[in-house]
């Protein structure tokens, strides 16, 4: 079933399957710009049967917890981290759920915008990539960048366009001894602007 599903949602959006040597193996952060529903689907898909079994998009738990059909979405196709996004404490810190996930060898999905994109500009990224760096400080963290994937389904459409996207890989990055969030975010984020010239 889940290979049915990337197989779909590689021929929608127009995305190639990812060779298995191109990838470090698992766990991995793939952190990549956000414009679109489609943005972690086709990442996702594009990962090769055995790093997708292990890939975890992060998302938010007030959306995807909304109705049953999501919930069930999420847990049983994705295997989502589900993290809170509007009421964060101590108990609800979205960091936790996260390095628990890497620390079980399983891989992340992530978008350091934390928002999608409006104009298709990649916003500052807020500092949770960084703190995900910090908490896992072996664990590469692989830049990806999604191009035309915001055109294919806009916001608030539910039929897809049929149009062409892609997704570029860069090198992964690691946190630098001594390296500070701004600098490591700063860092990150051109990597992943690098791979949309």
């Amino acid at each position: 079933m889940k290979d049915l599903v990337a197989w779909l949602i590689r021929v929608v959006c127009g995305v190639r399957a990812l060779p298995a040597e191109a990838l470090p193996p698992a766990p991995v952060i793939y952190f990549a710009n956000h414009s679109s529903h489609l943005d972690f689907l086709t990442i996702w898909a594009a990962l090769p049967a055995a790093a997708r079994a292990r890939g975890r998009p992060v998302a938010g738990r007030d959306y995807w917890e909304k109705t049953e059909r999501r919930r069930r979405i999420a847990r049983d196709l994705f295997n989502a981290v589900l993290i809170e996004r509007q009421h964060v404490t101590v108990a609800t810190n979205p960091l936790a759920p996260m390095l628990a996930a890497l620390e079980a060898g399983d891989s992340l999905i992530v978008f350091p915008e934390g928002t999608r994109s409006a104009d298709g500009a990649i916003h500052e990224f807020k500092s949770g990539l960084y703190h995900l760096a910090r908490g896992r400080p072996g664990i590469p963290l692989v830049p990806v960048y999604l191009q035309n994937l915001s055109r294919i389904l806009p916001k608030g459409d539910y039929l897809p366009v049929p149009l062409l996207g892609s997704l570029a890989l860069g090198a992964p990055l690691t946190l630098g001894a001594g390296e500070g969030k701004a600098d490591f975010l700063q860092r990150a984020r051109a990597a992943v602007q690098q791979l949309a010239s």
